[in-house]
């Protein structure tokens, strides 16, 4: 698949929305809840279920990166799946610090 700046995906077992924001440095397999992400308009895969290993969730206006591949996603749906690219757990990134106004 294909990852292009604003590209819109869901996951094929829960009710997880991502929009990439920066794509992968190369090829990657992204997941959600253990199995392969679905572009949007397409119908998700029938008789899929949410992996046990793959349950920690993700929240809606958070961001997820991959450092390896340098993927960034946004969140814009929750669901109950995790995130992976090529079987590495999607971190939370971090709110940058202020600078102080001192």
């Amino acid at each position: 698949m294909e990852f292009k700046p604003g590209s819109r995906l869901k996951s094929s077992v829960c009710s997880a929305e991502v929009v990439v924001v920066r794509p992968p440095t190369g090829d990657i397999v992204l997941e959600c809840g253990g199995h392969p992400v679905t572009p949007i308009a397409e119908a998700a895969p029938e008789g899929l279920a949410l992996s046990a290993d793959h349950q920690g969730g993700v929240a809606a206006g958070k961001r997820y990166v991959d450092a390896e591949s340098g993927l960034e996603l946004l969140c814009s749906k929750a669901g109950q799946g995790s995130l992976t690219a090529n079987g590495r757990p999607l971190t939370l990134k971090e709110a940058k610090p202020l600078p102080s106004s001192d």
